[in-house]
C-alpha cells in the first residue's frame, strides 16, 4: 500500500472540519462510484488502449475513463475538466489522483482518449455493455418499446475560420420555431424506462425514418407520439407482433375530438417515460447543445451519455450489486 502524501492528507482532513457536510456532488460521486461497472467498461476499451513499453507510460485506463465520465456528468470541455480536477477535492478523490505524487492528466491527454473512443466507435460498445450489465442484474428488455426524438442544438453562426455552419448539421422547424443541429432518436423499454437503442441524425431527418433501428424485434406494444402515426407497416416490418399504440392526430372540430384526446392521454401516461431519459441527458448532464463539429463525435458522446443515464436511472436496483 502506498503511503499517503501531505497532499492527500490535506484533502482528507474532514475530521478537523466539524461543520462540513457532504455536498450534492459528494453524494452523487459516491453513488456512481458504487454502481458504475468499471471492470466491464474498461474491458471494452482495453484492447484499443496504448500499452506500456513503447515510450512514455500511458495513464491508467480506469483513471482516464473516470475523468471522461466526469467530463460528461458536469458538461466540461477538455481544459475545463483539467481545471476542475485541480480545483475540486471531491473530483480528485473520485478519479484517484494524489497531487503529491502525480499530475492531473492534462486536456491533451483527455482529448487523445476521447479521440480513441471516437475512432473505434467505442461509444456504441460502452452503451451496449451497460445494457448487458443491467440485464444481468434483472433489468431485462421487455415487450414494449417507446420511441421519441429530441433536438440537440448546434451553433448556427458563421463567424468561424471556414465562414460557414457545420455541414453535417441541418435546420428543422418545430411548431413555429426553427432549430439548427442534430436529432437523438431513442428506443426505451416501457417497463424499466431504460434506453435500449439509439440513432443520431441531422435535425432535418423525420422522426419516422430511423424507426426500424429503434426496435429490437420482440415488441408486443409500440408507443410513440403523433410523428409516428400511420407507421404500422414499418413497425411490423421489424416487430411483426407489435401492436401500434402511438398517439393519433386529433381531428379538431370532429364529433370524436374529445374521445381521441382522452385515448391519446391514456397512451401518453406510458409514453412519458421516454422523457425521463431525455431529462437526464439534456438537463442533468447538460447535453442540450453539441460541443463538437460533425455527427460522429457527437454520436459517441450521445451513446456514452445514454449509457450513463441508464445507470443513473437504474441506481435503485444497482446500488450495492455492481463492483465499484
Amino acid at each position: 500500500m502506498k503511503q499517503h502524501t501531505l497532499a492527500v492528507a490535506a484533502d482528507d482532513n474532514a475530521q478537523y472540519e466539524q461543520y462540513r457536510r457532504p455536498t450534492k456532488r459528494d453524494l452523487f460521486l459516491a453513488t456512481m462510484e458504487q454502481i458504475v461497472p468499471w471492470t466491464a467498461l474498461c474491458a471494452v476499451i482495453d484492447p484499443h488502449y496504448p500499452k506500456a513499453g513503447n515510450g512514455r507510460p500511458p495513464v491508467g485506463l480506469e483513471r482516464m475513463l473516470r475523468m471522461y465520465f466526469v467530463q460528461h456528468w458536469f458538461n466540461l470541455a477538455d481544459a475545463a475538466c483539467e481545471d476542475a480536477l485541480l480545483d475540486s477535492v471531491a473530483l480528485r478523490r473520485f478519479v484517484g489522483i494524489d497531487l503529491g505524487r502525480e499530475r492531473v492528466p492534462d486536456a491533451t491527454t483527455l482529448l487523445k482518449f476521447r479521440r480513441l473512443l471516437e475512432g473505434h466507435k467505442l461509444g456504441e460498445s460502452l452503451f451496449a455493455k451497460v445494457g448487458e450489465v443491467l440485464q444481468a442484474q434483472g433489468l431485462k428488455v421487455g415487450t414494449g418499446t417507446i420511441v421519441d426524438a429530441t433536438i440537440i442544438g448546434a451553433p448556427s453562426s458563421t463567424k468561424n475560420a471556414e465562414k460557414k455552419r457545420d455541414p453535417e448539421m441541418h435546420q428543422t422547424r418545430k411548431g413555429q420555431q426553427w432549430y439548427f443541429g442534430m436529432k437523438l432518436h431513442i428506443g426505451v423499454d416501457s417497463k424499466t424506462g431504460l434506453a435500449h437503442s439509439a440513432v443520431v441524425t441531422a435535425a432535418n431527418v423525420h422522426d419516422k425514418h430511423p424507426l426500424p433501428q429503434l426496435l429490437h424485434g420482440q415488441e408486443e406494444q409500440f408507443y410513440g407520439d403523433c410523428a409516428y402515426a400511420s407507421q404500422t407497416e414499418q413497425i411490423r416490418s421489424k416487430a411483426p407482433q407489435a401492436k401500434d399504440l402511438s398517439n393519433q392526430r386529433v381531428r379538431k372540430g370532429s364529433v370524436t375530438e374529445e374521445l381521441e384526446r382522452l385515448v391519446n392521454r391514456g397512451k401518453s401516461r406510458v409514453r412519458a417515460r421516454v422523457e425521463h431519459v431525455f431529462g437526464v441527458v439534456k438537463r442533468l448532464w447538460g447535453f442540450d447543445k453539441v460541443r463538437y463539429r460533425g455527427l460522429a463525435k457527437n454520436a459517441t458522446r450521445s451513446f456514452v451519455a445514454l449509457g450513463l443515464a441508464n445507470i443513473y436511472l437504474a441506481r435503485g436496483a444497482l446500488y450495492g450489486q455492481v463492483r465499484p
